[in-house]
């Protein structure tokens, strides 16, 4: 992947965001960090939702979860640039002659706009009997189960950290219920000492456990990815429960 150009000229080319009256510095700033994101201004000129889709497809080009046939869960899917991904790769659409064709369901909370290839749903996934839900949307059990979900930032960053890590669990947990076995499952984290738990709890319920952090993930963000695959299943003794 081309990197951005360094050097005098690349400084000159870069935008800059005058303050307005009744903007914070703190938005200036974002919208000055937007406005000179190379992943940003891709993603629009590939008509992707946001610069979050080339997290996915970096993790995907390196672990190749996303084949052709698979059944696909984005938790958190607003705005959808992981599901765009997702229809492309596991052929949703049909367009890859010759291959199988996968299955895209995103959830969230609220309305996201329609995906060509993926079915959006309104739902909270922690809801009594999501699981069931979601398999039969599926039409069987997920052979990866995908979350960039993010709790809302209190401008507290352990908090914050604690937050994420809880959400994902909570995502794992779903997993657990709904993936196929040797399934994957994919979550955004936040680096910050409290994620042990986490990967102890993945550890015993998957082959394999890597932590990444893509190129396309700002180099300022404390967010990394965890990519736990080869899903071992579920216990007798649990299924029995």
């Amino acid at each position: 992947m081309a990197k951005p150009t360094s050097g005098r000229g690349a400084r000159d080319l870069r935008v800059k965001v005058k303050t307005a009256r009744g903007r914070k510095l703190s938005s200036t700033l974002w919208l000055e960090r937007q406005l000179n994101d190379p992943y940003v201004a891709r993603a629009r000129a590939e008509g992707f939702r946001g610069r979050a889709a080339f997290k996915i497809s970096e993790l995907d080009d390196k672990f190749r979860f996303l084949v052709p046939g698979a059944r696909v869960l984005d938790l958190g899917c607003a705005p959808g640039g992981w599901c765009q991904i997702a229809v492309d790769r596991v052929n949703a659409l049909g367009t890859k002659g010759g291959k199988a064709r996968g299955r895209v369901v995103g959830l969230d909370l609220q309305e996201v706009e329609p995906i060509a290839g993926a079915e959006i749903h309104v739902l909270d996934f922690l809801s009594d009997g999501a699981d069931d839900v979601v398999k039969g949307w599926l039409d069987g059990p997920a052979d990866v189960v995908m979350s960039d979900m993010a709790a809302a930032s209190s401008g507290h960053k352990q908090t914050d950290h604690i937050r994420i890590i809880a959400l994902c669990e909570a995502a794992a947990y779903l997993a657990f219920d709904v993936l196929a076995e040797n399934g994957t499952f994919v979550a955004k984290v936040l680096a910050g000492g409290a994620e042990g738990e986490l990967q102890k709890l993945l550890k015993l319920r998957f082959k394999s456990v890597a932590n990444v952090k893509p190129n396309a993930s700002r180099s300022d963000s404390s967010e990394k990815f965890v990519v736990a695959r080869g899903f071992k299943g579920i216990s007798p003794d649990e299924a029995d429960a």
